[in-house]
């Protein structure tokens, strides 16, 4: 791998990172290091995010700092991961239409009809009640990520590469 693909995989890493760094403290909780893995589509389970924070957690301080991460994860990650990812981040663009980092219903609604999948009210409220995690009336990129990771095909008819 040359070192500049590595450099330009770390800053999409660090990219991913930051936006899962929700409190910007600069390392993950094991929930926004879930999140975050989900975002790349991996998806371990509760037994197994606990081994991966306690192999990934160098200094013991119980959080994952992006050093951490990238020592990690970069002899194991493909271009595909970080390709995927923005590739998420262009679909999740098309939805956010007024660009404000947010899908609201009326956006998801549109979005939905104009790619030839009109929604009733019922699929429309089920839809962002299953997205919107927080319940503050709007998709995030994040919660965006997390439900495409979870069941892609179920929640929009499509496949998630």
């Amino acid at each position: 791998m040359s070192s500049i693909l590595k450099a330009d995989q770390i800053k999409q890493l660090n990219d991913i990172f930051n936006r899962f760094d929700m409190d910007s403290d600069g390392s993950l909780t094991h929930l926004e290091l879930a999140a975050l893995l989900r975002s790349l589509g991996i998806k371990p389970r509760g037994d197994e995010l606990h081994a991966l924070l306690s192999n990934m957690d160098d200094n013991g301080n119980g959080y994952i700092e992006f050093d951490e991460l990238v020592h990690a994860i970069m002899p194991n990650i493909n271009d595909n991961v970080l390709i995927n990812q923005e590739q998420l981040l262009e679909v999740f663009r098309s939805f956010d239409r007024d660009g404000n980092g947010y899908i609201t219903a009326k956006e998801l609604a549109g979005s939905m009809a104009k790619m030839g999948h009109p929604l009733t009210y019922h699929e429309l409220s089920t839809m962002m009640a299953e997205a919107d995690s927080n319940s503050d009336g709007v998709i995030s990129f994040d919660e965006f990520a997390t439900i495409m990771a979870r069941s892609a095909s179920d929640f929009l008819g499509v496949k998630v590469a």
